[in-house]
């Protein structure tokens, strides 16, 4: 870890004042973001697949495909935060 000396930004926006840290972000591309939410799909949909009778039945079967529809599009997601990765610079 680093130490600066440097002081934080200060906004001042009516009687109140800000200071803004300077902070790095946690996940500039995105890829580890989207792979726990896929995961999260999955989990979801594999946690409802034993009561599948119980949703059908209730008329809340929709919940098991919007998790399947969640995890799909998060795989698309995930193939295209992969892509953006490889095409930008290594420096950023």
């Amino acid at each position: 870890m680093e130490f600066r000396d440097e002081q934080p930004t200060k906004h001042e926006i009516g009687r109140r004042t800000y200071l803004v840290a300077d902070v790095e972000p946690l996940d500039v591309d995105g890829v580890r973001t989207v792979s726990v939410g896929c995961a999260l799909w999955f989990i979801a949909f594999v946690g409802l697949l034993p009561f599948y009778g119980q949703l059908r039945d209730s008329d809340r079967l929709w919940w098991l495909w919007t998790c399947l529809a969640g995890l799909a599009l998060g795989l698309f997601g995930l193939e295209y935060v992969r892509r953006r990765r490889r095409s930008r610079p290594a420096d950023e």
